[in-house]
């Protein structure tokens, strides 16, 4: 590992950190340690990178703020990609907009909402970067981006630039192509959004930041919702009802302002928020009989 990152070094892709603390890089605040953490600085360092990875058979993840992931507490053996760099905006139409994938997805609701631009609002308290929201589907108040995304340029796995239309997407709930095809990475993304009254807008997004912090534990590392809500039942509801507000196992603990929310409220491991995590998934399928299906990607537990 070390003859390849000095070869990294001496190409000049990017900033390399040796020995990264991944509870720096997501929200839970928890993770171990990866060998090295690489921030690309455009496309073509990028497939430089991942070429010399390949020929060096050295595991990769691609990971955007981290708000969506536990890594296990083991040695990530192998490299973390940010792509911080990917972050150009640029307004092709008045409705019309291009953006990386590294871009904060809160930063760009708010750019578009100041356009008096509507179709974003839902996504002010997200926080992610636009790559891993559309990765997700992420969304919220019964939108999604799946509702905005016109286009997707990606690197596919054998390093060519494609790009791929909002049907192949093949958005759904909480779900996109790149998840069952994960070798793909998100590049960049077109936008169409529609025109708007901003006043109206902003007040929308003043509300929700409102009922956010009323009903979410924003004080405490999370990943937002832990669990997918069933068809026709919310998660947070079951959970509530089985009185596991406040149950804690380790450091974790499941919110007593929000249900659906795992917290690190006491230096928990990752092993205590994934071990809390199936508790919970376990008293939901014995009282009510459904699967609830996590949000968050496990890493690193094999």
């Amino acid at each position: 590992m070390d003859q390849v990152l000095k070869e990294l070094e001496d190409m000049d892709i990017g900033k390399i950190e040796r020995n990264a603390s991944l509870d720096k890089y997501t929200t839970y605040r928890v993770g171990g340690i990866a060998d090295a953490l690489i921030y690309p600085k455009d496309v073509l360092s990028l497939r430089k990178l991942l070429q010399v990875l390949k020929d060096a058979h050295i595991r990769f993840k691609v990971v955007g703020y981290g708000s969506n992931l536990l890594f296990s507490s083991k040695r990530f053996s192998g490299v973390i990609i940010r792509l911080d760099e990917f972050d150009d905006l640029e307004f092709l139409t008045p409705y019309k907009l291009r953006v990386g994938a590294g871009y904060s997805l809160v930063k760009l609701s708010m750019q578009v909402a100041k356009r008096g631009l509507a179709g974003l609002e839902f996504a002010s308290g997200i926080p992610g970067t636009v790559g891993g929201a559309i990765f997700m589907n992420a969304g919220a108040y019964k939108s999604d981006m799946g509702y905005v995304v016109q286009d997707v340029t990606v690197l596919t796995p054998d390093l060519r630039i494609i790009k791929l239309e909002n049907k192949e997407m093949d958005f759904h709930y909480r779900s996109s192509f790149l998840q069952s095809h994960p070798g793909y990475i998100c590049l960049e993304a077109v936008l169409r959004l529609d025109k708007g009254d901003k006043a109206a807008i902003e007040e929308v997004i003043r509300d929700r930041r409102k009922r956010r912090m009323d009903s979410q534990p924003l004080n405490y590392p999370s990943a937002g919702s832990v669990f997918r809500n069933p068809e026709g039942k919310f998660a947070g509801q079951m959970i509530e009802e089985l009185g596991l507000k406040g149950y804690s196992i380790g450091g974790a603990k499941v919110s007593e302002k929000h249900a659906n929310f795992i917290i690190n409220y006491d230096h928990a491991t990752s092993e205590d928020i994934k071990n809390l995590i199936e508790y919970v998934k376990d008293k939901v399928r014995d009282k009510y009989q459904v699967e609830l299906k996590v949000e968050q990607e496990f890493v690193n537990w094999e």
